[in-house]
């Protein structure tokens, strides 16, 4: 996935906020639409085995506390953040009660996807449509504290919004026929296009009507090679051919949006997590197919299990996620696009700047 130097990079993000802990942030806020990569507590508190809010998840979080990260310290866009110059993590919308809400809201969850039942075989999950209805909430109250709609716009057209979800549209609906029809209806070139379908109808919607105009939006990855779908040590390539067919949808609605809006200071970028390689030496990692906790029957860790020693070895944290160390290189890359093909048509840095 990138070709940095693990060590330099550590270094790095380990020091960014003492950094920029005197300056201001980039953007004047952060947005973030997702799924389990994002959610950092929206699920803690509701009916679903989608939930992260115990040991040994947050084993290297600040204090070894687990808030509900599916991972085993920070997420991709944790880090992300703090390279933008946010010095607080952005909270959950379940608990944004005496935050700032003008720095931003994280209204990720996990098993959500694009499409409102996916996911919902773990229990309750926050879908994609949802989760923009609870940004307008959101809006109403940042435009109470701005003065009117139109100066909350305003305000809003300088933030950053991430959209992080889709593979749950695979992982827990697509595949899972036993739950789902979906298989059974679409063949998968079509359901990448209902998929787009329904996800540039949410786009249109944050861009319309309630400003976004900086959009980061991260294509699903190789999710055949995560621990839980590998079969014999292989990847499955069914999975990862489908899921192609709706990244590379991703990369031309960012095309569409960009040129249809480029009057009004519209720009988004696609973030390829599947570009470069993580087999390189020179980052660290040994250990590529087997969780670094151990895992439950449905794939997350079990509670009160112990992880392993050497996290930074290991590429996922559960059968699922990917480990701290993974978020660092994602984030680094997503921010200055080192690796050609990783960010397009230009990285984070340079969005938040444009």
């Amino acid at each position: 996935m990138v070709c940095v130097k693990k060590t330099w990079l550590l270094l790095f993000v380990s020091n960014v906020v003492g950094v920029l802990v005197n300056g201001q942030s980039q953007v004047p806020a952060l947005f973030i639409f997702g799924d389990s990569q994002a959610d950092d507590g929206n699920n803690n508190n509701l009916p679903t085995n989608a939930k992260a809010n115990y040991k040994p998840y947050g084993i290297d979080f600040p204090f070894g506390i687990p808030t509900g990260r599916f991972t085993n310290g920070l997420t991709a866009i944790d880090i992300i953040g703090q390279l933008l110059g946010f010095v607080e993590f952005i909270p959950p919308f379940a608990n944004t009660s005496g935050y700032d809400i003008l720095k931003g809201v994280n209204y990720a969850s996990g098993s959500a996807g694009i499409r409102i039942e996916t996911g919902t075989q773990l229990g309750a999950d926050i879908s994609l449509g949802q989760q923009i209805k609870n940004h307008k909430i959101i809006v109403s109250k940042i435009a109470a504290r701005l003065g009117s709609y139109e100066n909350a716009l305003e305000y809003l057209n300088k933030a950053l919004y991430y959209v992080n979800i889709g593979s749950n549209d695979y992982l827990n609906n697509y595949f899972l026929p036993q739950y789902y029809l979906t298989s059974y209806v679409y063949t998968p070139q079509q359901y990448a296009q209902v998929l787009i379908n329904q996800l540039t109808s949410y786009l249109l919607d944050l861009h319309n009507n309630v400003g976004a105009r900086k959009v980061v939006l991260v294509g699903v990855g190789q999710i055949g090679c995560i621990p839980r779908e590998l079969k014999n040590g292989s990847c499955a390539e069914d999975v990862n051919a489908a899921a192609s067919l709706f990244s590379s949808k991703q990369k031309d609605l960012v095309d569409q949006f960009n040129s249809n809006f480029s009057g009004d200071g519209t720009k988004f970028i696609y973030v390829n997590t599947s570009a470069g390689s993580l087999l390189d030496p020179a980052l660290g990692f040994t250990q590529f197919t087997t969780s670094c906790c151990p895992t439950r029957e449905d794939g997350q860790c079990a509670e009160g299990g112990v992880p392993c020693s050497n996290r930074n070895e290991y590429l996922f944290y559960d059968e699922f996620h990917p480990t701290q160390a993974v978020n660092n290189l994602t984030a680094f890359e997503t921010y200055n696009g080192t690796t050609p093909g990783f960010t397009y048509p230009m990285d984070v840095k340079t969005l938040a700047q444009s």
